[in-house]
């Protein structure tokens, strides 16, 4: 029996999803889930079953064909899989900054740049300081990211008090940390390159611009030329995450239809058609399938308005949050405290010189650098932000998560400085984020209009 005259509402499992559907579009749902994830690896790990935690991402997952098959662990198709749709986001946010946002005009990104340099070298340059020539030293790199989504769901804490320009330099500053970390993961965190598949894949990232310049715009063929980018990255030994990033910077910022008065007129009179569809009974139009055309034609003319750019991120951003970054948390959180790792001085250098990187080291250098860039006239303090704000935001700078455990990854084969990175993280993290929101709400006024 049709049930297309059934309000959604009174559907019985509309019971269960829409609490579901709601608390999805939470901005600060990506944050809790992968807190949640966090947790979960974390018992699961140091629990009696931990034994299938660790067998269950080791567990081999092979694809392909023939004699071209890619057999990875699990937890690798996580980390140079999932992950790629992740750069693939995050190489879409650093163009729309570059083209359109905060970072296309220098007098405006002088200062999250300049913040997030800072951000970048003095976290490193305390960590080498510490493991300088030891066993340890490829782990520099950890502590100079921030995790954007846990930073902005700390800021939000503070809901209104919180002044427009102050969350847009945190965004911009996240944005251009990001940038940093993806260069330093193509460029120090790539041991062997194998040329003919790097120059496969950049002649497909070729294909991919003719295919820009041609005004292809079927998703299914990005789709399905990406993935051979994402291969052949993956075959040169340069992390196959970068394919993402490129992929997504690739990716036009320039709509097929500027919205204009030709657009407008298009859409009333689709809209006009539709309302005369309303009322047809179900012989003239059985199944409503007229008006779910009419429907179509009106998202088709809408969908034609967006660039690709800006309609990817809506149809990715949130799955990204809600989904793949718990994901990869689940995969990656889960370290075992255990002696051997505690017992190791190592170990616990290594966790020591990380989270010092990211509680000390990201908001000195960050505050610095951007006190030295407005100092030099390079820059301008936004309006309404004063230095306790800019060094409390600089202290939700390093909250480190999601990007600093992938580069541990990258860093560290053996399993104790795998862990040690990891509680190093975890503990800076928590303290930047517990320091950085009482900083904040010491420095900004309780009243949003003073400011």
């Amino acid at each position: 029996m049709s049930d297309a005259g059934t309000p959604k509402s009174n559907r019985p499992i509309s019971v269960v999803a829409d609490p579901i559907l709601r608390f999805a579009q939470l901005e600060s749902a990506g944050a809790i889930l992968l807190l949640l994830m966090t947790v979960v690896a974390l018992v699961w790990a140091n629990s009696p079953w931990g034994e299938s935690y660790h067998h269950l991402w080791h567990t081999p997952v092979s694809f392909g064909w023939g004699d071209r098959v890619l057999s990875l662990p699990l937890e690798a198709w996580v980390n140079d899989g999932l992950m790629a749709i992740f750069f693939f986001t995050v190489g879409l946010e650093i163009k729309r900054e570059m083209v359109l946002g905060e970072l296309s005009k220098l007098s405006r990104a002088m200062l999250p740049v300049m913040g997030a340099l800072g951000g970048m070298v003095v976290p490193a340059g305390i960590y080498a300081s510490i493991h300088l020539g030891g066993p340890a030293a490829s782990g520099w790199g950890v502590p100079m990211a921030t995790d954007i989504a846990f930073a902005v769901a700390a800021l939000a804490v503070l809901g209104k008090r919180v002044p427009p320009p102050l969350k847009v330099f945190l965004l911009a500053l996240a944005i251009a940390d990001d940038l940093g970390a993806v260069t330093v993961i193509a460029v120090f965190y790539t041991e062997t390159i194998h040329m003919n598949a790097l120059f496969l894949s950049f002649a497909l990232l070729g294909v991919v611009f003719g295919m820009n310049l041609l005004g292809v715009r079927a998703f299914p063929a990005y789709w399905l030329v990406g993935a051979f980018v994402w291969f052949f990255m993956h075959e040169s030994g340069v992390h196959a995450t970068i394919a993402g990033v490129l992929l997504g910077m690739l990716t036009p910022a320039t709509a097929r239809v500027e919205p204009g008065l030709g657009f407008s007129d298009r859409i009333d009179s689709l809209v006009d058609k539709f309302k005369g569809l309303v009322n047809l009974n179900e012989e003239d139009d059985y199944g409503g399938h007229k008006k779910a055309h009419a429907v179509d034609d009106v998202i088709t003319v809408y969908a034609s308005s967006q660039s690709p750019l800006d309609y990817l991120l809506h149809q990715l951003e949130r799955f990204v949050a809600i989904a793949i970054m718990p994901i990869f948390a689940l995969a990656n959180a889960g370290v075992v405290f255990d002696a051997d790792v505690f017992g190791s001085a190592v170990s616990m250098q290594v966790a020591g010189a990380v989270g010092a990187g990211l509680f000390f080291g990201k908001p000195i250098g960050i505050t610095l650098f951007a006190w030295l860039s407005v100092r030099l006239g390079f820059a301008v303090l936004p309006t309404g932000v004063n230095w306790a704000a800019i060094a409390g935001t600089g202290l939700l700078a390093g909250i480190g998560f999601t990007m600093a455990l992938f580069v541990t990854n990258l860093a560290f084969a053996d399993p104790l400085l795998i862990s040690g990175s990891k509680i190093g993280i975890f503990a800076g993290s928590l303290l930047s984020a517990v320091l950085g929101v009482f900083l904040l709400g010491k420095a900004l006024p309780m009243d949003p209009a003073e400011s």
